[in-house]
């Protein structure tokens, strides 16, 4: 079973880096706002790690033709590590920006090599499990993280959050250095051809799927990260929550995400890639909607659950999709390439809240970042291929030494 293979190598580190990562989503937004600056720095600041990630991900699928999954994986979890670290040690607000950016190239260089190794891992017809498997260990991270955050940051102050998720980042990285040196993986070739002749390359026979599938991405990940600023900055600003009732309203959120990750895979594997990933994404976008409509706890709480359970249904659609679409000789490249795109995504989820809260409040931004969830649906479901097929495993099976 795909599980056994994967479970040391990348789902047990993946929990570790996740529950780090996890402590500081409702604490990043809050910790930005104490250096007394506006909306749109506190969304720079969150976007950071996203900018970084975007700076990393092309050169990380470049790098993974000539070095070993583990080593990635390594110098990945290590840059988030230290980091991390430094941001907790702060003193003034461009030294926080400065440091996201980097822990964001750090995880570029961990996401890029982590989908390869699942890539290299798993047949096609066991890839949706495997991944939404995947997915769902990271949101048990995203579920135990923000609420232990809002613990951290109350009890011992906003910057003791960013101490504990580097420690834990260390873990992960001495965790994966360890156990990965104990599976084997498979290289690529190094190639003769210079980086950018290989990127032009690979674009110009994948053209046609990375436009289609790459605007469906980039509005995914655009209110997949925007739910993440949305939440604790309408609870703080609008609904005066402090830091624990936001870090529970977003682990609520988390508990019905992480309850689908595995049906959601099934239905992936069983009836195609799309039945997940459109529904996912009506309701995500529903559920943002629901966030204008919130004037007390108990109303933000109902937004972040629905917005859970939209993105429960669609837990690992965007990897698996990126990964079916993945050329075989050139499978590191393309998933640099396919992570740039959800990764811009990402990063502007978090800008186009702070823009449009700065200009229109944050009432407003939500029912954009609602209209970008339906976007993702209908392109998903009118333009984008079902990459689900009957076709031979080209991906080894891998076992210990």
């Amino acid at each position: 079973m795909f599980r056994n293979r994967l479970l040391l190598p990348v789902y047990v580190p993946t929990l570790l880096l996740t529950f780090g990562q996890g402590l500081l989503i409702p604490v990043v937004p809050l910790y930005a706002r104490s250096f007394e600056v506006s909306f749109s720095l506190v969304s720079l600041a969150v976007a950071a790690s996203g900018v970084g990630t975007l700076m990393g991900d092309v050169p990380s699928g470049l790098l993974l033709s000539r070095v070993s999954r583990r080593l990635a994986m390594l110098i990945g979890t290590l840059t988030v590590a230290l980091s991390t670290l430094a941001i907790g040690l702060a003193t003034h607000f461009p030294e926080v920006v400065a440091l996201r950016l980097v822990a964001g190239v750090g995880m570029a260089l961990w996401s890029v090599s982590r989908l390869a190794y699942l890539t290299d891992a798993t047949p096609i017809a066991e890839r949706g499990r495997a991944i939404s498997v995947f997915g769902g260990v990271s949101r048990i991270g995203a579920l135990l993280g923000p609420i232990s955050g809002g613990v951290i940051a109350t009890q011992f102050g906003l910057h003791s959050a960013f101490f504990a998720a580097g420690g834990i980042a260390a873990g992960a990285a001495l965790f994966a250095g360890l156990l990965i040196a104990e599976m084997s993986e498979t290289r690529p070739a190094v190639p003769v051809r210079s980086h950018w002749r290989e990127m032009a390359d690979l674009l110009r026979r994948n053209y046609r799927d990375l436009i289609a599938a790459g605007i469906a991405q980039t509005c995914a990940q655009m209110i997949r990260a925007g739910r993440q600023i949305i939440i604790p900055l309408y609870g703080a600003d609008v609904l005066g929550l402090d830091v624990s009732a936001i870090g529970m309203i977003i682990s609520v959120s988390a508990i019905l995400d992480v309850s689908l990750f595995y049906p959601a895979g099934i239905i992936m594997d069983r009836f195609g890639r799309k039945f997940a990933s459109v529904p996912s994404f009506l309701v995500l976008g529903g559920g943002m909607a629901l966030v204008p409509l919130a004037h007390d706890y108990v109303g933000l709480l109902v937004a972040g659950a629905v917005m859970g359970l939209g993105n429960g249904i669609g837990s690992g659609t965007m990897m698996t999709l990126g990964a079916d679409l993945a050329p075989r000789d050139s499978a590191g490249p393309f998933l640099g390439l396919w992570r740039l795109i959800g990764d811009s995504g990402q990063t502007g989820g978090p800008l186009v809240v702070g823009g449009v809260a700065d200009l229109f409040g944050l009432a407003t931004a939500a029912l954009v970042l609602a209209g970008v969830g339906l976007a993702a649906a209908v392109t998903l479901r009118i333009f984008v291929r079902e990459t689900l097929e009957a076709r031979p495993a080209l991906s080894p099976e891998i076992h210990p030494r």
